[in-house]
């Protein structure tokens, strides 16, 4: 039923981008990704959300859509799509939630002083008086001659961490000043990065300190999953050791260290530096709390065109199909936060990249097109893949992504992201100056957009990446230059992004998202038809990663 519907939903809804031929430059044709964009945000596919209808009928016109192109499946046991079973989790009202220190208990409010969640399916997540231990900014760093945790025994602890780098507040003439980028972020400042080092680590349970500055938004964005988390469905070897995980108020670690004996601000400073040991704070947490849990089916789509001399090496696009879902009405009533631009327009730009391989000469190198699930639940779709790869990641020449893509016209630059991270940044840099374009860097480094999309899932097992994401950053418009890129990024982020009016407009011009899509393509064919290998830089987290696999690429 799911493939009958996709056949007939591309027969109908996209000949043009099935049936035009490109020309020999490999143009990227405006019409045929607003055609795309507006089927595929329109209420037929009701928001996208995984586990849905509307995953149903994405992925039936995905699969449609590149039948039509001709490309070949790419998925698992050689069909379309790969299964992603995501586990959903929701904490319901706590029984118990309080810090204990000498018989005395300091309630928490849930939501206020403290924000948790959980990726474990059980019915009740449990940490009975478990010690907190302050850990810093809780950084493994072998690369960087950097270890917060000293040996600290955490199995069966609570690790609270500060957010960021251990270099983001440093002060001129500080040791560690630009240590870790300064306030460009690295992966070690992501509250991903704590949660997961403190799991490997055998804690119980790990809580961030929350500072609006530190960690690039406020304590309303913290709270507002209302205790919802999602993950995909692990082997019970392989779940966390975090019974809960999330994040304390600034207002609440300042009691806490204070009633343990101990000065937050001098403890910040201390944690700046690399002698830094782990600090016991005397108090234990107690947290009993009911759990509603549930798998949900979803897929991500692959499809390729085989290289035809070295098939085994893959250049992987990537964008993520999923959306919001449905919500509350805006004010024009609509309930589908469908994400025209987030990132229907990323997919829409791959189906180009696709029509233009495959009416070029088949590539020597295969490449791959990866349309991921449940990017806006934690990149988990990118994610499954990673830890389960249809083609080794070892083989994996690069993975480009496209991710959000500016709609307000053509630009005299391009936005690089992750500055400093590998060999691809000069790819980008060198192919855009022969469009006429230079490179300008993110705005906001320390925000770590680098570490927010789907190529992040491969990066962190060693595959050389490449984002683009139009909102890091104020584009230099032909027309308006950069005032008018930034207007364009502040009325997107501040109105639209995550919302219903995340539509398709008649106002956009797609000139600047054309440019980009044809960079993206023209960096992919080079390297599907070189033996070329792009690299990490050193100094980046992930070069080591790739090089254990050096061997593989001979």
């Amino acid at each position: 039923m799911r493939f009958a519907f996709a056949a007939l939903l591309a027969t109908f809804a996209a000949p043009a981008a099935a049936q035009s031929t490109p020309d020999a430059a490999g143009g990227i044709d405006a019409d045929n990704l607003v055609q795309t964009v507006r089927t595929l945000a329109s209420d037929q596919f009701q928001g996208r959300a995984p586990g849905t209808a509307g995953e149903d009928r994405t992925i039936g016109y995905l699969i449609g859509r590149l039948q039509a192109l001709g490309l070949e499946p790419g998925g698992t046991g050689g069909g379309w799509t790969q299964a992603v079973p995501l586990l959903h989790t929701r904490l319901g009202a706590p029984d118990t939630l309080a810090f204990e220190r000498g018989g005395a208990k300091m309630p928490l409010t849930f939501g206020t002083d403290i924000y948790l969640s959980t990726l474990r399916p059980s019915d009740r997540a449990v940490v009975d008086k478990a010690p907190l231990v302050f850990v810093g900014y809780g950084v493994s760093a072998p690369e960087r001659d950097w270890d917060d945790f000293k040996g600290e025994d955490l199995k069966g602890k609570v690790a609270v961490f500060l957010v960021n780098d251990p270099d983001f507040a440093a002060q001129p003439g500080e040791a560690v000043a630009g240590r870790f980028g300064g306030r460009a972020m690295t992966y070690y400042g992501r509250w991903t990065y704590k949660f997961e080092e403190a799991a490997r680590r055998g804690a119980v349970a790990a809580l961030i300190v929350h500072e609006t500055e530190a960690a690039g938004y406020g304590w309303n964005v913290v709270e507002s999953p209302g205790g919802e988390n999602y993950d995909i469905v692990r082997a019970p070897g392989q779940l966390t050791s975090l019974a809960l995980q999330g994040w304390i108020s600034g207002a609440t670690a300042e009691k806490l260290f204070a009633g343990a004996g101990q000065d937050l601000a001098r403890l910040r400073a201390a944690a700046r530096r690399a002698d830094f040991k782990p600090v016991d704070l005397g108090t234990t947490f107690v947290a009993a709390i009911p759990v509603r849990h549930e798998v949900l089916p979803s897929q991500n789509v692959l499809a390729k065109i085989p290289g035809a001399k070295r098939p085994d090496e893959v250049v992987i696009y990537g964008a993520h199909w999923d959306a919001y879902g449905e919500g509350p009405p805006d004010a024009q009533g609509r309930i589908y936060r469908a994400g025209a631009n987030d990132d229907a327009l990323g997919v829409a730009g791959l189906l180009e990249i696709a029509r233009n391989f495959k009416a070029a000469p088949p590539p020597d190198r295969s490449i791959v097109f990866a349309f991921w699930t449940a990017e806006e639940r934690g990149l988990l779709g990118s994610e499954a893949y990673a830890a389960a790869p249809v083609y080794p990641v070892e083989k994996t020449v690069a993975n480009l992504d496209l991710d959000i893509l500016q709609t307000a016209g053509p630009a005299k630059d391009v936005i690089l992201v992750g500055k400093g991270q590998g060999t691809l940044e000069d790819d980008l840099a060198r192919l855009a100056a022969k469009q006429g374009r230079s490179v300008s860097e993110e705005s906001l480094p320390e925000r770590g957009l680098f570490f927010r999309a789907d190529h992040f899932s491969l990066a962190k097992r060693g595959v050389p990446v490449l984002l683009m994401m139009g909102i890091a950053g104020a584009s230099d418009l032909v027309e308006g230059g950069r005032e008018a890129g930034q207007a364009w990024v502040d009325a997107y982020t501040g109105q639209c992004y995550h919302q219903a009016c995340d539509a398709w407009s008649p106002d956009w011009n797609l000139g600047g998202a054309v440019q980009d899509i044809a960079l993206f393509y023209q960096i992919g064919d080079e390297l599907a038809r070189s033996s070329r290998w792009p690299e990490w830089k050193a100094g980046s987290e992930f070069k080591a990663i790739r090089d254990r696999s050096a061997a593989a690429r001979k």
